[in-house]
């Protein structure tokens, strides 16, 4: 199953859409994903709502689920009340990490306006987001070429100035990229650069 068939399984299961952070890395996630109404995404971002959300501290906090009505970390600013106003009046959070040192988290809050989730919905959203989390582990067979013509892309340098200061053929850096792309699983170099960066690889 690729990412987009899991996302779409995670629309199917949560009507009033979700916010996904799949392998959060020091700042950014490797992949993020909101499907939230626009105006609640909006309110949320201009009043800085993430630092009060007792959604998003449970998440960082714990490992593995909860509805939101079971969660008991003070609201200040009343985020979740904030939230009904938009049709998002039960949701779920789940959280999975890696274990051990240097533990990568992916998290993900589910929403809909009608219902709790019900336990065999917790369950399949949970068993979702661990195959989407495991989906992400960076690829360790990244050849150093490869690693190389993906940072000087980072650095905004064209094919023909890559080919040259590497001293091979464009279509060998071609192909490097062709094998770095595919072994990231991204759709373009510059996406995989970007993913590469924030693996921390480059």
């Amino acid at each position: 199953m690729t990412i987009d068939d899991h996302t779409n399984k995670l629309s199917e299961l949560s009507p009033s859409g979700y916010f996904l952070a799949l392998r959060m890395g020091f700042v950014f996630p490797v992949y993020e994903k909101k499907t939230l109404p626009k105006k609640w995404i909006d309110r949320y971002t201009s009043q800085g709502l993430v630092l009060s959300d007792p959604v998003m501290h449970w998440m960082y906090q714990n490992v593995g689920a909860t509805r939101w009505s079971a969660i008991s970390i003070d609201d200040p600013r009343g985020v979740l009340e904030q939230a009904k106003f938009f049709g998002l009046n039960f949701g779920v959070a789940i959280c999975h990490a890696d274990m051990g040192e240097g533990q990568q988290r992916s998290f993900g809050s589910f929403a809909r306006s009608d219902r709790e989730f019900s336990d065999a919905e917790i369950a399949e959203l949970t068993r979702t987001l661990g195959d989407m989390h495991r989906m992400m582990v960076p690829p360790k067979n990244l050849t150093k070429a490869e690693l190389e013509a993906l940072r000087m892309v980072k650095n905004g340098l064209l094919m023909k100035e890559i080919a040259n200061l590497l001293g091979v053929s464009e279509g060998a850096v071609k192909q490097r990229l062709k094998n770095a792309k595919t072994k990231l699983k991204a759709k373009t170099s510059t996406h995989a650069a970007t993913m590469a960066t924030t693996f921390g690889l480059i």
